[in-house]
C-alpha cells in the first residue's frame, strides 16, 4: 500500500549603506535586464530543440541502462515526472503568469538583497565601493547569506515553509505515484539544504527503502538551498530562473532515482508519512537567532570553498600548463569530457565548448566556481539561449564534495543509513547531475 502524506501543517501567524547599494544594485539592474530580454527574446532553431528533446531520452535512458531492476521500473512516475516539469516550464516560460512569476521572483530577490545591504553596510560601511577596492563579493555573499538564513528560520518556525512543502510533495505522490517520505523529501529540498531537508521526514529513515533513500539523496543532489539563492543572483544569475530550476528538478530527482533503483514492492511498509511541525526554537526570536548563527558559518563555509577550490582550479591550470606547454588545462579537459552532455542540453553548437566547462567545473569543484565563472568572462561570449541552460544545468548540489557532505549529514540524523549511504552516493551524484540536465533539456525544447 502506498504512504501517504496526511493532513497538512497549521501555518501560525541604521545607517545609510548607499556605497554598497549602488554596486549590488548594479548587479540587479544586469540580472534584471536579463530576465526582461527573458525568454521570449531568445532564438532557438529546430536544430537546437532537437537536440534538448534528444537528450531527455539519451539522459533518462542512461539511468535505465544502469537500474538495478530494469523489470521494478514504475513507468507511470518517469511519464507524470516528464509531465510536471514541462507543465512547470510553460507556465512559467511561456504565460503571462509565469512571467509575473518571474518578475516576482526578481523583486522577491532584490528585496533581500537591498535589505541584507543595510546589515552589511552597518557592519562593513563604503568598503566595497573605496577607491582600488572595487565590488567585494565576499562581503555581498556574508551579508545576504545570514540575513536569508534568519528568514528561512523565521518562515520554518511560524510553518509556512512546511505548508508550502506539504502542498508540493502532495502533487507529486498523487501524480508520481511516489512514496510519502521520499515525495517530502523532494519537495523539502526545493528550499532546504541537502543536509537540513532530511529533517521532515527524520521518523521515517530508519525503515526507509534503498529506493527511497536514494530518491533523498538525489533531491539533494539535484536542487540548491534557499538559504544561497539570493547570493547566486548576488553574483548575477538570474532568479527566475534560478527558482524555476529548483521547482523542475524536483520531480526530476525522483524521475533519475527510481529509474536507477527502482521500488522493491516487498520492501515496502504501510507507514504513513506525517508532517509536524517540530521547530527548535522557542519564538520567531530565538528561530532568527539561530538561523543567523548558522546563516554566518554557511557563509563561513562558501567563502572558504570558494577561495579553496578557485586557487585549485589555477594551480591545476598552472601546472599543466607548464607540463604541456599551454596546450592542455583543465578547462580544456573539461570541454572534451563534459562535450557530449552539454551538446545534448541543446545549448547553441559554437558554445557547446565552454558549457561543456562550466559543467565539468560544478560536477568536479562546485555550483559556486561554475556560476562565478557563467557571470564573468567565460559566460560573455554565450548566447541568452546557452546562458539560460546552463543556469538550469548548474542549478544543484551534485558535485563529489557533496557526497561526503550528505554522507555525514544524513547519518548523523540515522547512525544505520552510513553504510548505504556510502554505497549509493555516486550513484546519487550520477542521478543529481542527470536531473538537472533533464530539466535544462526541458527547458530548451520549451524555449
Amino acid at each position: 500500500m502506498l504512504e501517504t502524506i496526511q493532513d497538512p501543517p497549521a501555518v501560525t501567524q541604521v545607517e545609510d549603506a548607499s556605497a554598497v547599494a549602488a554596486e549590488v544594485d548594479l548587479l540587479l539592474e544586469e540580472s534584471s535586464e536579463s530576465s526582461e530580454s527573458g525568454a521570449g527574446s531568445v532564438k532557438s532553431s529546430v536544430t537546437d530543440r532537437g537536440r534538448s528533446l534528444l537528450g531527455i531520452f539519451v539522459f533518462l535512458g542512461l539511468c535505465f541502462l544502469l537500474s538495478t531492476r530494469k523489470s521494478a521500473v514504475n513507468w507511470r512516475t518517469i511519464i507524470w515526472g516528464v509531465a510536471l516539469q514541462f507543465t512547470l516550464g510553460i507556465l512559467i516560460l511561456k504565460t503571462n503568469g509565469g512571467g509575473r512569476f518571474t518578475a516576482g521572483a526578481k523583486d522577491v530577490f532584490q528585496g533581500i538583497l537591498k535589505y541584507s545591504e543595510m546589515g552589511t553596510g552597518m557592519v562593513f560601511g563604503t568598503l566595497p565601493s573605496v577607491d582600488g577596492v572595487g565590488f567585494q563579493l565576499w562581503i555581498v555573499l556574508l551579508g545576504t547569506i545570514i540575513f536569508v538564513s534568519a528568514v528561512m528560520a523565521v518562515l520554518y518556525h511560524i510553518g509556512v515553509l512546511q505548508f508550502v512543502v506539504w502542498c508540493i510533495a502532495r502533487v507529486m505522490q498523487k501524480t508520481m505515484g511516489t512514496s510519502g517520505p521520499e515525495s517530502l523529501a523532494a519537495a523539502a529540498n526545493i528550499f532546504a539544504g541537502q543536509t537540513e531537508a532530511p529533517l521532515v521526514i527524520r521518523p521515517y529513515l530508519k525503515t526507509m527503502t534503498d529506493s527511497e533513500v536514494m530518491a533523498l539523496m538525489t533531491g539533494g543532489m539535484a536542487t540548491v538551498a534557499g538559504s544561497v539563492f539570493a547570493a547566486y543572483v548576488g553574483m548575477g544569475v538570474d532568479p527566475g530562473h534560478l527558482l524555476a530550476a529548483s521547482f523542475m528538478s524536483a520531480p526530476a530527482a525522483l524521475m533519475a532515482a527510481k529509474l536507477l533503483i527502482p521500488e522493491d514492492p516487498k520492501q515496502k511498509d504501510d507507514a504513513a508519512a506525517k508532517f509536524e511541525v517540530n521547530s527548535p526554537d522557542a519564538n520567531v526570536l530565538d528561530a532568527a537567532c539561530r538561523g543567523s548563527s548558522e546563516g554566518l558559518m554557511l557563509a563561513l563555509n562558501v567563502i572558504a570553498m570558494l577561495i579553496a577550490f578557485v586557487a585549485m582550479v589555477a594551480l591545476i591550470n598552472g601546472a599543466m600548463d607548464w607540463a604541456f606547454n599551454g596546450a592542455f588545462n583543465l578547462t580544456i579537459f573539461f570541454s572534451y569530457f563534459f562535450y557530449p552532455f552539454a551538446w545534448l542540453l541543446g545549448v547553441d553548437q559554437a558554445d557547446v565548448s565552454v558549457v561543456a566547462s562550466l559543467i565539468g567545473m560544478k560536477t568536479v569543484l562546485n555550483e559556486f566556481v561554475a556560476f562565478l565563472s557563467l557571470t564573468g568572462e567565460m559566460g560573455d561570449s554565450l548566447s541568452e539561449r546557452s546562458k539560460i541552460l546552463t543556469t538550469y544545468a548548474l542549478c544543484g548540489f551534485a558535485n563529489f564534495a557533496s557526497v561526503a557532505i550528505q554522507i555525514g549529514g544524513i547519518s548523523s540524523l540515522e547512525p544505520k543509513l552510513r553504510p548505504r549511504l556510502a554505497a549509493l552516493g555516486l550513484k546519487a551524484l550520477l542521478g543529481g547531475t542527470i536531473a538537472a540536465l533533464v530539466t535544462g533539456c526541458v527547458v530548451g525544447v520549451i524555449l
